[in-house]
């Protein structure tokens, strides 16, 4: 079986994909088989699940659909109601299921989770049940602008209440206009009790087009 690594983030748009897709081709890179997973993904356009595409895109393998996106919704709203709307119960033994598969087929598997790591899934499970049930390590993406510091050691404290190892975390440039930019990725450095795996400039490059990773897995 495969190494996995969940994915969470500060918040929603903080570039979960982005860097998610970096963890895979900085894998790629060291010679391993790897896949992306999207459990449950909200937001398409024109029918499209960009999010799910662009983790296809950045895989070196080929996997089933249905395992790697057990469950897709239209609206771009919180899962849980995308799914009561469509009538749909999000089943985290289902996502438990795909990702073994998965895991059978690759050396890493990397899992990006929706939303930030709270977000419910269904009327009693949120994010944090599901990487829980995966027991997997855990990688934070903190979308770097005003604010950044109290989500990303709220979100830490979470992951630990969860029993779950924080493995490393990677500073993501979401807001060209951020003050003091080096100094808050600094205070993280010393408050997170995990190393950084890389820093990510903003830029508007889109994610298929970066085919290079600036993250460090050697530190996982």
């Amino acid at each position: 079986m495969g190494q996995g690594y969940f994915v969470t983030g500060t918040d929603t748009g903080t570039g979960k994909t982005t860097v998610s897709c970096a963890l895979l081709r900085a894998f790629a890179a060291q010679g391993k088989r790897v896949v992306g997973m999207k459990p449950v993904v909200a937001g398409s356009e024109s029918g499209r699940w960009h999010d799910v595409e662009q983790l296809i895109a950045a895989s070196n393998i080929s996997a089933a659909r249905e395992h790697i996106n057990p469950y897709a919704f239209d609206p771009p709203v919180s899962p849980h109601i995308a799914a009561q709307q469509a009538g749909v119960d999000i089943d985290l033994a289902v996502i438990q299921r795909a990702y073994q598969t998965l895991s059978s087929q690759a050396d890493i598997v990397i899992v990006e989770g929706a939303g930030g790591f709270l977000v419910p899934l269904n009327a009693q499970q949120t994010g944090a049940d599901l990487a829980h049930l995966l027991n997997l390590p855990v990688i934070l993406v903190v979308g770097m602008r005003l604010g950044c510091l109290n989500h990303a050691l709220l979100t830490a404290q979470a992951i630990c209440a969860a029993g779950l190892s924080l493995a490393g975390w990677v500073a993501n440039g979401i807001d060209p206009q951020m003050m003091m930019l080096e100094e808050n990725i600094a205070t993280l450095e010393q408050r997170l009790n995990c190393p950084l795996l890389g820093i990510l400039p903003f830029t508007k490059e889109t994610v298929m087009q970066q085919k290079s990773s600036p993250l460090n897995v050697l530190k996982l």
